[in-house]
């Protein structure tokens, strides 16, 4: 495998901003667009490494940086051989450097305070402080050693206006430079890989401050460029308003990140074709487990696609009983391995028992789902945007 993070534009989309774009990275290549499922606490939920490669999965969000620091710790982890060898997914990995924790745990001053130099968090079982910063933060994520990590963030809340995405643009600035110094260091995770480093757009739902921190993160020439912010994937409106403003400024050449998108498999099509390259959301797993299951088609248009939504906007509670008696799958046409054997009675039964299977085969479609939409956006831009000659036998990336 080549020691190296490298990306390559494919093919573009004759009329839209959707690309293709290879990431070669030490654990493998990603085509683009890409879904990454989300493995916070070094783990998908109640799926294997199999169960993900073959719903397609490339490249999965491993081991959060502050929940790492947690559980297990950094010296298990590095006596492991990394997060690759410690989840046995051998295959591209991106981790989180801990921001979003920044943004969600310091609500309470008890559990986690903020200061100019980083964050400070009171651990949840011990009470030791683990005291997160750009310099902690590159460190930790060496030793898990993912492909690619990210700079040391404040994620944007929405709360408290002009003056907090203000305050959190610019602490993200300054953290960025300490992280692209202490990761200048050694470009190198603590087992030799080249890790590429992403810095984070932030500053709200303000059009002009992420216009300023576009540049910025631009002009400090990371690995790649990430959109972040508590709007981004929560608000889809805001979302494509904010990608919309900023990719003029993006350069072509470098992969195009927006954290924490995929609420609904449409989220992935419309801001794929606003020229993103990958994405990732804990919602395709948490919907699952909760019994809420993805239904809908995936319909070609005249240069690109959309998911007819089938079902209650695109989804189905197998909870209910009027599942009870349904010989169908899932979703109509779904070539996932629970699709392919199971019906929604039987999925229901399980969902009904409490059944750790249950989670498993549901977690397995939804996430198929994603990847499969993906492929198919991917396929059409093979084409030259002509969906007319999409070749449906290569729609499925897993097995």
């Amino acid at each position: 495998m080549q020691n190296i993070f490298k990306t390559e534009i494919i093919k573009q989309h004759p009329t839209l901003p959707a690309r293709i774009t290879k990431i070669t990275t030490p654990h493998g290549e990603i085509l683009t667009p890409a879904f990454m499922p989300v493995g916070t606490r070094a783990f998908v939920n109640l799926m294997t490494p199999v169960d993900l490669k073959n719903a397609g999965s490339q490249i999965i969000l491993g081991g959060n940086t502050y929940h790492m620091l947690c559980a297990p710790g950094m010296e298990i982890i590095q006596a492991m051989g990394g997060m690759h060898r410690f989840m046995d997914w051998q295959h591209p990995m991106l981790t989180d450097s801990g921001g979003f924790q920044v943004f969600s745990l310091s609500k309470n001053k008890k559990i986690c305070k903020i200061d100019e130099k980083g964050a400070h968090f009171k651990h949840p079982l011990s009470g030791a402080i683990i005291h997160l910063t750009p310099e902690t933060s590159i460190a930790a994520q060496k030793i898990i050693g993912a492909d690619i990590i990210m700079a040391f963030d404040e994620c944007t809340p929405e709360e408290g206006g002009r003056e907090a995405a203000l305050a959190a643009m610019d602490r993200t600035h300054r953290w960025l430079q300490e992280s692209i110094e202490a990761h200048a260091k050694n470009p190198h995770s603590a087992y030799g890989h080249k890790q590429a480093l992403f810095g984070i757009i932030q500053g709200g739902s303000f059009l002009d401050l992420r216009e300023k921190s576009a540049e910025q993160i631009v002009n400090a020439n990371v690995d790649g460029i990430a959109i972040g912010g508590e709007v981004i994937g929560y608000n889809m409106e805001k979302t494509l308003e904010v990608i919309d403003h900023v990719r003029p400024l993006l350069p072509e050449n470098k992969t195009r990140y927006t954290m924490g998108v995929g609420l609904h498999p449409e989220d992935l099509i419309k801001v794929s074709e606003r020229g993103i390259d990958i994405y990732d959301c804990v919602a395709p797993t948490r919907n699952a487990r909760h019994g809420t299951l993805y239904c809908g088609n995936i319909v070609l248009t005249e240069d690109w696609l959309r998911f007819e939504n089938l079902g209650e906007n695109g989804k189905i509670s197998i909870k209910k009983s009027t599942y009870a008696k349904d010989e169908n799958p899932i979703m109509p046409g779904c070539r996932c391995y629970t699709c392919r054997h199971f019906s929604r009675a039987y999925l229901h039964f399980l969902f009904k028992q409490q059944s750790m299977a249950y989670a498993n085969l549901a977690s397995i479609h939804n996430i198929h789902v994603m990847h499969e939409i993906c492929a198919t956006m991917r396929n059409i831009i093979l084409q030259n945007g002509d969906c007319n000659n999409v070749d449906t036998e290569y729609l499925y990336t897993g097995s």
